[in-house]
């Protein structure tokens, strides 16, 4: 999320996926933990611009862990549209 600023800062006007949680763990972020990681991603990057991605592929990880955390992602991309909504 460090860059996120740098970019803005810079003018960068296309689009940026910053990974959201670590593929290469085996800990499922919940969904609040992602949600607050893509508050903070529209504090910079116009949300129009912003795509929600983990931070890389998912082949390294079991059914087990990637159901639930791309649940969450979900989840939360979804709570950050809303809440943005409501600003309108």
């Amino acid at each position: 999320m460090e860059v996120l600023a740098d970019l803005a800062a810079a003018g960068y006007r296309r689009g940026v996926g910053p990974g959201v949680y670590d593929i290469h763990s085996p800990r499922v972020p919940g969904e609040d933990e992602i949600t607050a990681l893509l508050s903070e991603a529209v504090r910079s990057v116009d949300p129009a611009l912003l795509w929600v991605n983990p931070d890389c592929g998912l082949k390294t990880r079991r059914y087990e862990e990637v159901d639930p955390a791309l649940r969450h992602l979900v989840g939360a991309a979804r709570a950050v549209r809303a809440a943005l909504a409501a600003r309108v």
